[in-house]
């Protein structure tokens, strides 16, 4: 069976999209260009999201005391040999708040990226207080010429736990910086984690037909991990009782209920999250990424159901 997306995985896998789009593998590069966030720096707050632990997530050759040029050079030869079917990049801008500098410098450092032949393209992690018309006219350029992705933490779309998690904004800034970005004719992303604090299964469930309804191009899914020295870390050794923690059968359940709720047009980068063993502190799977993918999938055909097959558009 070929799905509305042009080929016979049940949901809009981002691995196919990008190979379509370019004819070959395209591998994400992640930079960490020494960013930091509002709610980092005294702005509107201090301390970051309550879950927050880059080191957590960023690869070996990802530091930020590295140029962007060596990161992606590292990047590079670590993915040829992981990945050695891979011969374009994208240049992942990962950590924290990567638009959160005045526009001349963020030129300066997304110009070191692009000046590299295998880099196709850019994907801007951000929050939805750190752009402007400004930048955004300037991403609109780019994307003229190269592929652009500004993709925005969602996380929850409550605002109660929003605020919980020391987010410093709320949904509905959220909901204008995707319109606003979308209205520019720039590629839009957003990410989510589940489990968070306070919230119900069938309130991260009912979550699906709110973002289904945003223009967005891509989407990623992260179940909450527990990572070590976080303010999450330590609040969940006082009250386990509020945090709605998968385990993987559970989560994988949750995910094929979610995803026959989305919009289908969306492409899915991720279903799930992954840190190194040593930083969980919560429930640990013990499984890699593409196992996880690999049991999701073989959950959707069991069942014979697929993205946005629930989806009231």
């Amino acid at each position: 069976m070929i799905f509305p997306w042009g080929h016979n995985r049940r949901f809009n896998a981002y691995t196919n999209y990008l190979r379509k789009q370019f004819g070959c593998r395209v591998q994400k590069v992640s930079i960490d260009a020494g960013f930091t966030c509002p709610n980092r720096d005294g702005t509107k707050g201090t301390g970051g999201c309550t879950f927050c632990n880059n080191d957590a997530f960023n690869p070996s050759y990802c530091k930020a005391e590295k140029s962007i040029r060596q990161q992606i050079l590292e990047g590079i030869q670590f993915h040829e040999t992981r990945y050695k079917t891979a011969n374009k990049y994208l240049a992942y801008f990962q950590a924290y708040s990567n638009t959160y500098k005045p526009l001349r410098q963020l030129k300066e450092i997304y110009n070191q990226a692009l000046n590299n032949d295998r880099v196709v393209g850019l994907v801007i992690g951000t929050r939805p207080d750190c752009v402007d018309n400004e930048k955004l006219k300037y991403f609109k350029v780019l994307s003229e010429n190269f592929y652009i992705v500004v993709e925005y933490g969602i996380e929850s779309c409550n605002n109660n736990t929003l605020k919980r998690i020391n987010r410093g904004h709320t949904f509905e800034e959220t909901v204008k910086a995707i319109n606003d970005t979308v209205a520019m004719g720039i590629r839009t992303g957003a990410h989510m984690i589940f489990g968070l604090p306070g919230e119900s299964r069938e309130e991260m469930l009912n979550s699906a037909k709110i973002i289904s309804k945003l223009p967005l191009s891509n989407i990623k899914f992260h179940q909450l991990q527990i990572v070590k020295d976080t303010a999450i870390a330590e609040e969940y050794k006082r009250n386990p009782g509020e945090f709605n923690i998968f385990d993987i059968n559970e989560y994988l359940d949750f995910m094929v209920g979610y995803v026959e709720l989305l919009n289908p047009a969306f492409i899915v980068e991720r279903i799930a999250g992954e840190v190194p063993p040593e930083y969980n502190m919560g429930i640990k799977w013990g499984l890699r990424y593409d196992q996880v993918l690999e049991k999701f999938e073989k959950k959707l055909e069991e069942r014979n159901t697929w993205q946005g097959r629930l989806y009231n558009g």
